[in-house]
């Protein structure tokens, strides 16, 4: 692996060197971790790299890279980077041949994202997109029981993430480097929490229940004076199947602190998950009551298993899914160079997702924008 940012004082990208190595599949071996040579430099040193494979640059990366002999070079890239540096270097590295994990929302813009898909298409790569709240094992699990009919046809769908950490203003003061990207159109996109963390939440909602949204109507706020993106976002939904929907994601609920949660009900029953409990999975049914389904318990799908990596009653973390979503990507490389079909128990997030969550942006600011009115999703 190579990586694109990520360096010391940045989050994200510790978060995703800590997963790809957890399985000993992956070994970090290059880096151009900031735009600023001397900091990539400075990393790169913290991590042991041999000062020849840290760069100063994206471009100096892939290129040198590409020259080196097959064996030697790094096999793909890890982008960790601002949304505004997502498309070019995923770009360039999909010209030169090296496989993508990019952090989302894959790009700044929709035709960015809709140009990456072209020049992917014309390759043969493997791309990633971190959408990792879809490796959970009860995520999986409640995939499962979905598309095997355990409640039946899809009817309601609530799915939330509120935070709390931009309930003032943080930002610009050179004191929070998240708040302060995460809150800048020029860096973010056009959407704040919606591309934050809405995208999550969008996500989650078709990727357990295999439906996807045709319309739905927005209203966006900005709550704290002197913000210029949305920091809170009401939907409504509606998906392919005539199922109805609430999306709400927010980043000004004072005292919250991560809790993505989904509740889906069906013709037969219903399911919850909370990502701060995740090792518990919630079967409802107003007939026989409740049904408690716990990670690392033998009766669950292969697909939930495989995703489970501690021994019942330990947490399964954060760090886990990021994991779970580079082994499986490692997984797919291999497949791909013997000539295999990869394992659809080890899926991922793709270009696919990552194309429609731009979409999502645009539709919900194009329904804001026109009044809160019901707006199709293309």
């Amino acid at each position: 692996m190579g990586m694109i940012g990520g360096s010391l004082d940045a989050f994200i990208g510790a978060v995703h060197r800590r997963g790809a190595a957890l399985d000993g599949e992956i070994e970090l071996v290059c880096g151009a971790f900031s735009s600023n040579p001397e900091k990539s430099k400075a990393t790169g040193e913290a991590l042991y790299l041999p000062a020849e494979r840290v760069y100063g640059s994206y471009e100096e990366m892939i290129l040198k890279e590409k020259e080196l002999p097959e064996g030697e070079r790094m096999d793909f890239v890890a982008i960790v980077t601002p949304n505004h540096v997502h498309f070019p270097p995923a770009k360039m590295a999909l010209e030169n041949g090296f496989h993508v994990v990019l952090d989302k929302p894959i790009t700044l813009n929709r035709a960015e994202a809709e140009e990456l898909k072209k020049i992917w298409e014309k390759t043969n790569l493997v791309f990633c997109l971190t959408h990792n709240y879809t490796a959970y094992p009860m995520v999986k699990e409640a995939r499962h029981l979905i598309r095997t009919g355990v409640i039946g046809k899809v009817r309601k769908v609530i799915v939330e993430y509120p935070q709390g950490w931009l309930y003032k203003l943080v930002e610009g003061a050179g004191t929070n480097r998240q708040a302060d990207w995460r809150t800048d159109p020029a860096r973010s996109g056009a959407a704040g929490g919606v591309g934050d963390i809405g995208t999550h939440a969008e996500n989650l909602a078709e990727y357990i229940t295999g439906l996807k949204i045709t319309e739905l109507l927005a209203d966006l706020s900005i709550f704290v004076e002197g913000r210029r993106l949305d920091d809170d976002a009401n939907m409504l939904l509606h998906f392919e199947n005539g199922a109805k929907g609430i999306l709400h994601n927010s980043q000004i609920c004072h005292g919250e602190e991560n809790d993505l949660n989904i509740r889906i009900y069906g013709e037969l029953g219903g399911l919850k998950w909370r990502q701060m409990e995740p090792n518990t999975l919630l079967l409802l049914n107003q007939d026989t009551g409740t049904k408690v389904i716990r990670t690392g318990v033998n009766a669950v799908s292969r697909a939930a298993q495989v995703h489970t990596r501690q021994p019942a009653g330990h947490p399964e973390g954060y760090v886990e899914t990021f994991a779970s979503l580079y082994r499986n990507f490692a997984k797919a490389v291999r497949a791909k160079e013997a000539g295999e079909e990869p394992d659809p128990d080890f899926d991922f997030p793709g270009i696919e997702e990552g194309v429609r969550g731009m979409a999502f942006i645009d539709t919900v600011l194009k329904s804001n924008a026109d009044g809160a009115v019901w707006t199709k999703f293309e």
